[in-house]
């Protein structure tokens, strides 16, 4: 089930809602639970269990670092803990990727296991980690309410596809949580804009990426196109799904982090992941990169570091290469922007942004596609080789696909924003809500009809 389906839009949030605001306050996080346990299991009923005994095990390990943190009961605690969580993770998501790079070093053939991947896993276990060391470092207080900590956990908006929510964020709304006519507002706003964000805009970009891959026409022109519909593609499918769980969480009396700031108008790759998936970036800036030294360090050790956090948030990604490529790439771009780069770029106006962008849909390219030789197969298409500049085809498919892409470039920057903002300041309060509660209903309509009558309604991050 997702956000963006029929089934999750006019079937489950309905009912959820009007039970959840009917039920008293002590019996919300139950309710939560249960709703959430009915969403994860629709498309994974077999995994259910297994993200219990996760969530269960964290509660435990919580628990016992806590009491005796202070001697050694307390590091078992902590290691086991982390052991378990870690473990499930790289068992479902990376040990047929290893076995496969096992067999083709060593020549001994081994068979794959052919394990599914549990949706949502990379989220969820990163939020117990997340806990169980803030509780070890006594940054938070461990959980001795397993309801609370299970909502934590298991609570359906952020449980696909994050935002990363750290524990320590949302502690005192786990026991008390303040709903509002304001709130509930806010948080439908956020939910539509995301929906359409998804809807209208990325499942258009992916029916256009779709054609380009399977055309047989291809031309320059064409795969810089590709370049950029799968950036703007991964940015709005993303962004979107973000857009929608924090509004649900506001809807519900939960505040997450934001997960994105308009990451296309950064000037530097370093300011890039600083606005790209924040939540990750943040995970990883406080759970590895400075426990291990971050910058602090010499220049060899930097580097090191680097690599070490880019290959794992590759590897956190997807289990193939061409996710650790992606990250190898980042790592060296940050590498020599940290040591040379970064004064120059801030001396540029123009030249900073290009070279993000560019540096930017090579990365996309790189991300999507299937395997590190198809990749490398579309980058080098991108630069020429046999294929003409452009063709007839390529007109055509621009056409054709040129106002939503021109929309999406647009609205990947503050433009919109700054101009809705500007209209409604000049406009008085009532006309200004009738206003945006007309362009909400326009969304709606819009991302119905693209519901009703379209095919595709992928999102990427299932992968995941």
């Amino acid at each position: 089930m997702v956000f963006s389906g029929i089934t999750f839009l006019y079937y489950f949030l309905p009912a959820f809602l009007l039970v959840y605001f009917l039920v008293p306050d002590k019996l919300r996080n139950i309710t939560l639970i249960i709703a959430s346990l009915l969403f994860y299991g629709w498309g994974e009923p077999r995994y259910v269990l297994l993200m219990c005994i996760t969530i269960f095990a964290g509660y435990i390990g919580g628990i016992v670092i806590d009491r005796y943190r202070q001697c050694i009961w307390g590091k078992i605690a902590f290691i086991s803990t982390l052991f378990v969580c870690i473990g499930v993770l790289f068992f479902f998501k990376y040990v047929d990727f290893f076995i496969v790079g096992f067999s083709r070093v060593t020549g001994i053939s081994v068979k794959i296991l052919g394990i599914a991947l549990p949706i949502g896993i990379s989220f969820y276990t990163f939020q117990l980690i997340s806990y169980v060391i803030d509780v070890y470092s006594q940054s938070v207080s461990a959980q001795k309410n397993i309801v609370k900590l299970f909502t934590y956990v298991a609570m359906f908006p952020q449980l696909i596809a994050g935002p990363i929510v750290r524990y320590k964020d949302i502690e005192t709304e786990l026991s008390y949580r303040s709903i509002s006519v304001k709130r509930v507002r806010e948080g439908i706003s956020r939910f539509v804009v995301g929906l359409g964000k998804k809807v209208i805009i990325a499942n258009e970009l992916y029916a256009l990426i779709t054609i380009i891959q399977n055309s047989g026409e291809k031309s320059v022109l064409f795969m810089w196109t590709y370049a950029v519909a799968t950036g703007l593609y991964v940015y709005y499918d993303f962004s979107g799904y973000s857009d929608m769980a924090i509004g649900l969480g506001r809807i519900m009396g939960f505040t997450f982090p934001e997960n994105f700031n308009y990451p296309f108008i950064s000037g530097s790759i370093t300011e890039f992941w600083r606005r790209w998936h924040m939540t990750l970036g943040g995970w990883f800036r406080d759970y590895v990169y400075i426990p291990m030294g971050g910058s602090r360090v010499g220049i060899v050790r930097l580097i090191v570091n680097i690599i070490v956090v880019w290959v794992l948030t590759g590897l956190w990604h997807g289990a193939a290469w061409n996710f650790v490529l992606w990250g190898l790439f980042f790592a060296v771009l940050l590498i020599v922007e940290k040591l040379w780069l970064l004064k120059p770029l801030e001396r540029t106006r123009i030249v900073k942004h290009i070279y993000v962008l560019f540096a930017m849909l090579i990365s996309f390219v790189l991300f999507n596609g299937n395997s590190v030789k198809e990749a490398f197969s579309y980058i080098g298409d991108m630069f020429g080789g046999s294929l003409p500049i452009s063709n007839s085809y390529t007109l055509y498919y621009l056409r054709s696909f040129g106002i939503i892409i021109v929309a999406a470039i647009i609205g990947s920057t503050p433009l919109v924003k700054k101009f809705y903002l500007k209209l409604r300041g000049k406009l008085p309060e009532n006309v200004s809500g009738l206003v945006e509660a007309l362009g909400l209903l326009i969304i709606m309509v819009l991302a119905n009809a693209c519901l009703v009558d379209g095919s595709f309604n992928p999102f990427m991050y299932f992968r995941f």
